[in-house]
């Protein structure tokens, strides 16, 4: 498939600079897949789209300051940035790098400050061990960063947002736990605690996997073929009670909703990878519908993937040409024979949101996928 059929074009006015307040007042276009039908309605109406023997999933990763600063030896300035974690202690990270002159053996001494302004802050420093194929590095700190993140990191936002200078914390969801993530699973950023508990006294159940989001997830495809596409991968969890409560989910009849792509990701490798299977295999049938894991994950979704694990997704508008369009656009078109028709439909909605005046991507509106 041609990767040029997943661009649009997008008025940079369409692109939101700050977050709703409150959370749950931003916009939600519900999409019916069966035919094509669209709702405009608020994010806070979406406890009407739930029913008491359905399960929400989300992923309760927390976004680190994974932004830091700091000079060579001869003083030139260097911006790292923390991609995924290589060892136990976390000493040893993947990272982009920006600067000149960093191959294996250079180092590194972290500061605070802008990269013009910065003074030398802690004895912590870097050494470039290894450049990868895809021009990151593996970086090996003199202790493990974590402890330094508070002093010397920064919050990383998207490149497409530019001048917030609001609380931070509106770029975390109100339930993030565990530390990792380079950049919000933001669909979850719309839910607020009275929106949760209103959806838990409706008898709907609410679980988290975790999955730490890379910063690959921003990037476009840049083969010409879709199939071509490698994927990044991230490392996830799905814990052995959330895999039986989704389980117990099907059994009951309910129906289980994705609050994001990172835990429609996280919830499908459990019911095709996690358990052996080739998830582009269509006659592989999974001997539960999720198994626990913990681990890597690289599963490419795109047009042609049978979902197995999914019935339901809420998830942002997002950018063109990006595996995370395609992953979505699979999802619209999986009622369809024709695998491409979830392309034509997703793209017509992302017309319709357009004229109607919706905000994109990390501090946009949202969907929910039916």
């Amino acid at each position: 498939m041609d990767t040029a059929l997943f661009d649009y074009d997008l008025p940079p006015a369409s692109i939101a600079q700050s977050p709703a307040e409150p959370r749950d007042s931003s916009r939600l276009l519900v999409l019916h897949r069966a035919d094509g039908r669209i709702e405009h309605r608020a994010f806070r109406d979406i406890v009407e789209y739930l029913n008491p023997r359905d399960l929400l999933v989300a992923n309760n990763s927390r976004v680190i300051p994974a932004r830091l600063r700091g000079r060579k030896a001869t003083g030139g300035a260097v911006e790292l940035f923390l991609l995924r974690q290589l060892d136990e202690d976390g000493a040893e990270w993947e990272c982009l790098v920006g600067g000149k002159g960093l191959i294996p053996g250079a180092t590194v001494t972290l500061t605070t400050g802008t990269l013009t302004t910065s003074t030398l802050a802690s004895d912590l420093a870097a050494t470039i061990t290894f450049v990868t194929a895809t021009g990151t590095r593996h970086i090996q700190f003199s202790a493990p960063v974590r402890p330094y993140l508070d002093e010397l990191g920064e919050i990383p936002l998207p490149p497409y947002i530019t001048g917030y200078t609001g609380d931070r914390e509106r770029y975390q969801t109100v339930y993030s736990l565990p530390e990792g993530s380079a950049a919000a699973p933001t669909a979850g950023l719309h839910f607020t605690p009275e929106l949760l508990l209103e959806i838990r006294e409706l008898g709907v159940r609410f679980d988290t996997v975790t999955l730490h989001v890379g910063l690959d997830t921003f990037k476009p495809v840049e083969s010409d073929l879709v199939e071509n596409h490698v994927i990044h991968t991230e490392w996830a969890e799905l814990t052995a009670a959330t895999a039986r409560r989704i389980n117990e989910t099907t059994l009951a009849g309910g129906a289980v909703i994705a609050v994001g792509t990172t835990t429609v990701r996280t919830l499908e490798w459990g019911a095709t990878g996690a358990q052996g299977l080739d998830p582009y295999d269509a006659g592989a049938c999974p001997w539960q519908r999720v198994a626990a894991y913990a681990g890597d994950v690289n599963l490419f979704i795109r047009p042609g993937y049978r979902y197995r694990a999914v019935d339901a997704m809420i998830t942002n508008f997002h950018l063109p040409r990006s595996s995370l369009l395609m992953m979505v656009s699979a999802f619209v078109g999986q009622p369809c024979a024709d695998h491409d028709e979830g392309r034509r439909m997703l793209l017509e909605t992302y017309e319709v949101a357009k004229r109607e005046g919706y905000r994109f991507y990390s501090f946009g509106d949202a969907m929910l996928i039916l």
